[in-house]
């Protein structure tokens, strides 16, 4: 009986363990994703590139707030050259956002939790809206 529970609990431990990992990383990166996503909205629905900058910034910093995913660092790249194609003219906004996130609180190896994501998303441009 106890060498059956010396090698089961380590194993079923480390299964454990396994699962609240993964766990952890699909729910950060769907996290991010929702982040890049009202990012891209935001910033598609702004009548110029320095507004649809900031608008995406400050959609994707509040979405990875509300997500609690207490980022260590996090950046926001924002494409917005379509703005300065000419109105009737198609184009889309493009939104990347990164986050290194820390999940040593996950009872894992040292170093083991910090990862970093990656989410991006486009969305199209009003073709018949004036654009800045």
């Amino acid at each position: 009986m106890t060498t059956e529970l010396a090698i089961t609990v380590p194993a079923f431990l480390a299964l454990l363990a396994l699962v609240i990992f993964g766990g952890w990383v699909s729910f950060a990166d769907e996290g991010v994703q929702s982040a890049a996503d009202e990012a891209a909205r935001a910033a598609s629905i702004a009548r110029d590139a320095g507004t649809a900058r900031a608008a995406a910034q400050s959609a994707a910093y509040s979405t990875l707030e509300e997500e609690g995913l207490g980022c260590i660092s996090q950046e926001v790249t924002v494409d917005t050259s379509a703005f300065a194609a000419p109105v009737g003219t198609p184009g889309t906004v493009q939104v990347t956002v990164t986050c290194t996130v820390d999940g040593s609180g996950l009872w894992l190896p040292p170093g083991s939790g910090v990862r970093t994501l990656s989410a991006t998303t486009t969305s199209p441009l009003d073709s018949h809206r004036g654009r800045g």
